[in-house]
């Protein structure tokens, strides 16, 4: 066999930070990634925490080899979490990374940018799937869309079940008991799914979103939109995700917003900005106004919430109120949020590779606005102006 004719090396480490259950490849996408021209290397228990066995892997083509086994005979390392999105446990990993070597997962250099230095550092070229272009080529490979399906499904669960009353209406013998009432505030692919998850359950559900264009979409799924009489101008970015917007807004939407989020049993959060801190939207005085036993539930905990009592990962009881700050609900539901992860980071690696051969076509705006360190530099735009900024304000 050819030096050319080798196959790629495709490695999948055991994810370390703290928690996380996914894996990045899944026993069942492996064929996906071999009939592409890949080998693929498993560390050892890789899958376990999604109910994925080594004996599973081996069986669709995998090898079962060690964590350092994995790094360095891997030309393409696929992670759900590089170094970056996991700080601490993942950064005995920079020093198994080597140049040439492609890292493709998740790094939170948007929120994080500083940490993108490290990874240039260790010579990987390094993809961001947070950065994959939402253009309609670029849909099989949207893990943020595929994790937000399963925040905003598993929300709603949350909430039915710590609320001290049902969800759907009931005739009974005792009488009639009404539907609880459900507030969605962001209508992203998490406030969606919360949507109709919510709906399914036999809610009455509302939703607000700053983009009125998304009024259908509420509507499409069983919701009713609130309309708020603010102007929002252009709250939506050339990608597709909500844009920031200046304090004075977001003070008159959280005056309008109040009697809403009064009336109703549960408020499911979800604004978050790409980069930014999460706005708050939901504030103390809202929640004095809701009934005891309501919830509040904080998607955008992660980024410091939408909430402004909310505490990231705890929950607690004020005013009558439980306000929730669930982190990395993705990974409350390992099983399908590995599968569709892995399907997503397949899409694109296949992308990327041609004739069995790797070829990054920096013409391919997919691989040119994911990339983000190649040969020892920091090669992403929205990085390097991220980390100006950090610099001129310090």
């Amino acid at each position: 066999m050819t030096e050319q004719a080798k196959p790629i090396v495709v490695g999948v480490p055991k994810e370390t930070f703290p928690g996380e259950r996914r894996v990045a490849l899944v026993a069942d996408v492996v064929p996906s990634v071999v009939r592409a021209g890949a080998e693929v290397l498993v560390e050892s228990g890789a899958g376990l925490g999604a109910a994925v066995t080594d004996e599973s892997y081996v069986k669709k083509g995998a090898r079962i080899v060690t964590r350092d086994e994995v790094f360095a005979r891997s030309d393409v390392v696929f992670q759900v979490r590089t170094f970056g999105a996991s700080p601490e446990a993942g950064r005995a990993d920079l020093s198994k990374m080597r140049k040439g070597q492609l890292v493709i997962g998740l790094t939170d250099s948007l929120n994080e940018p500083a940490l993108s230095k490290d990874l240039a550092q260790s010579g990987a070229t390094v993809f961001s799937l947070e950065l994959v272009p939402r253009i309609t080529r670029a849909q099989s490979m949207d893990v943020l869309s595929s994790m937000a399906t399963i925040a905003g499904y598993k929300a709603v669960l949350i909430a039915a079940g710590n609320l001290p009353r049902f969800f759907p209406m009931f005739m009974t013998a005792a009488g009639t008991i009404a539907p609880a009432r459900v507030f969605i505030v962001g209508v992203g692919v998490a406030g969606l799914q919360a949507i109709a998850t919510a709906k399914r359950l036999g809610a009455v559900v509302s939703a607000y979103d700053i983009r009125p264009a998304v009024k259908d979409q509420v509507k499409s799924v069983g919701g009713k939109f609130v309309e708020l009489e603010i102007e929002a101008g252009d709250a939506e970015d050339k990608g597709g995700y909500a844009k920031a917007m200046g304090e004075e807004f977001y003070r008159k939407q959280r005056e309008m917003m109040t009697k809403v989020v009064g009336d109703n049993d549960v408020v499911i959060t979800t604004a978050a900005v790409p980069g930014k801190k999460a706005p708050i939207l939901v504030t103390e005085d809202m929640v004095k106004g809701m009934a005891p036993g309501s919830i509040v539930i904080d998607l955008a905990a992660e980024r410091g919430g939408n909430c402004d009592l909310t505490k990231p990962g705890e929950t607690i009881h004020v005013h009558g109120v439980t306000v929730m700050g669930p982190l990395n609900l993705p990974s409350t539901v390992p099983y399908h949020a590995s599968q569709m992860f892995s399907k997503n980071v397949a899409a694109f690696f296949q992308n990327m590779v041609k004739n069995g051969a790797i070829n990054l076509n920096m013409e391919d705006e997919i691989i040119r606005d994911t990339m983000i360190t190649r040969d020892g530099e920091i090669v992403s735009p929205r990085i390097k102006e991220l980390l100006g900024a950090a610099r001129a304000t310090a």
